[in-house]
């Protein structure tokens, strides 16, 4: 004969019980509200990141193009410095030759 484990038959069918009433429980208008409310909710956050992001994206390329301006200055001035130090050597030398 066949035996029963009646344990978890009452397991089981307490499974199917709290499944079918769960199932009726979510899809309650109830629960659907809350769904709705947590939706907006994902969406309203959704868009606070997206702004958020939008404003670092545009100060790095702020800061980026004060970078770049910055290190030109000082490339030109790093020039300027070289040749006016090559002027200088020039104009000791030419003296050194004369006396």
């Amino acid at each position: 004969m066949i035996n029963i484990d009646w344990k978890k038959a009452a397991i089981f069918a307490g499974g199917v019980l709290f499944g079918t009433a769960g199932i009726k429980v979510l899809g309650s208008k109830d629960a659907k509200k809350v769904y709705t409310n947590c939706t907006a909710a994902v969406l309203r956050a959704k868009e606070s990141v997206l702004e958020t992001t939008t404003k670092v994206q545009e100060n790095a390329e702020d800061i980026l193009a004060e970078a770049e301006a910055i290190n030109a200055k000082r490339k030109e001035k790093e020039a300027e410095d070289a040749k006016a130090c090559e002027e200088a050597c020039e104009d000791s030398c030419e003296e050194s030759v004369e006396e």
